[in-house]
């Protein structure tokens, strides 16, 4: 078989074991040949690729990024007719299928490829671990080991000057970074947007950690607004696909709490620091079998299907799964953390 990998999306410590993953057990296995397109969807709109030998692969597992860059671009943008786009791209260069390596917006693009006749088969990446239909998405153990090492920094600051440390992390829609990072950090106070507190019931557990002698740590997820907050309490740009940029939460709330509470408060947002660096050996490892389960689903035909990791196994499921609902922290989870606080 002659297959194309692209990375589309965000950014993703692990996304360049997945495509070692794949090139290796296809020239292994099956003497595949492999292309990758630059940039995502736009390397395939623009015609745009690189050939993937297997010497051009040699060590990139450790690597953060990925090699062949990466885009929001949208085939189906401006009214364009994607799939035959696609189509044509794929019949030009050979090409008998392709691997779609990102989140909700690229899986989302792959199944509206394959509806039309494309076959793609999808591998799940995002930082936040919001994708439906996995338990965990590589990149987020990175994620939630680098936020956890900034908040151990903010809290020795935040000792020294008797300050409330207000930190940022990733999360859209959800609140896994927040949650796993908060609660190894021994944070105060967890905002996630499944879960949303007001502004009294933040100042409350930041008034307790303080009169304790604690410089009060606030984790607070991008996405996160206060349950009582004011419409248009702040305002977001959309991107290429109608979803809202995130950031800025922090910002916000530091000094609202400050004037509130009259404790010097301060907002760091981690913001990209979260997606960059080396892989967790635990990402690598995932997202190497998330790789390699891919290319099998290739030779056995599954195109619209996905890899996905259940318990510790690797299986398929259609992309339909993924892109239905979003992954949410539960209940339980919320409850787990929430007798921490204050």
């Amino acid at each position: 078989m002659k297959i194309g990998i692209l990375t589309s999306g965000g950014d993703c410590p692990g996304l360049n074991a997945v495509i070692r993953g794949a090139v290796l057990k296809g020239d292994q296995q099956f003497e595949d040949e492999f292309i990758g397109y630059r940039d995502g969807w736009r390397g395939v709109i623009d015609d745009d690729w690189m050939t993937l030998p297997r010497r051009r692969v040699r060590g990139i597992g450790r690597i953060g990024g990925t090699i062949l860059g990466t885009s929001r671009s949208n085939p189906f943008a401006d009214g364009e007719d994607g799939a035959e786009i696609v189509r044509r791209q794929m019949e030009d260069n050979d090409i008998d299928g392709i691997i779609a390596i990102g989140g909700d917006g690229t899986l989302f693009t792959a199944n509206r490829l394959f509806e039309s006749g494309i076959p793609v088969i999808g591998v799940p990446k995002t930082v936040d671990n919001d994708l439906d239909a996995t338990d965990y998405t590589f990149g987020f153990n990175t994620a939630v080991e680098i936020a956890t090492e900034s908040l151990d920094r903010l809290r020795i600051t935040g000792d020294s000057h008797h300050r409330c440390m207000v930190a940022e992390v990733m999360g859209r829609s959800v609140g896994w970074i927040a949650l796993h990072s908060g609660m190894a950090a021994g944070a105060h106070v967890i905002c996630l947007p499944e879960f949303p507190l007001t502004l009294d019931e933040i100042c409350t557990y930041v008034t307790s950690a303080f009169k304790r002698g604690r410089a009060p740590l606030v984790v607070v997820a991008e996405g996160f607004v206060p349950a009582d907050a004011p419409e248009g309490f702040i305002d977001y740009e959309l991107d290429e696909f109608g979803r809202p940029r995130f950031g800025g939460i922090a910002e916000v709330l530091a000094p609202l709490i400050e004037q509130r509470l009259g404790i010097e408060s301060r907002a760091t947002v981690l913001g990209h620091i979260q997606r960059g660096g080396e892989p967790t050996g635990y990402d690598r490892v995932l997202a190497t079998r998330l790789g390699t389960a891919a290319l099998d689903l290739a030779h056995q035909g599954g195109f619209g299907r996905m890899v996905a990791l259940r318990g510790t196994d690797i299986v398929d499921v259609p992309l339909t799964e993924a892109i239905d609902s979003v992954k949410r922290v539960p209940e339980s989870r919320w409850r787990e953390a929430e007798v921490l606080f204050g």
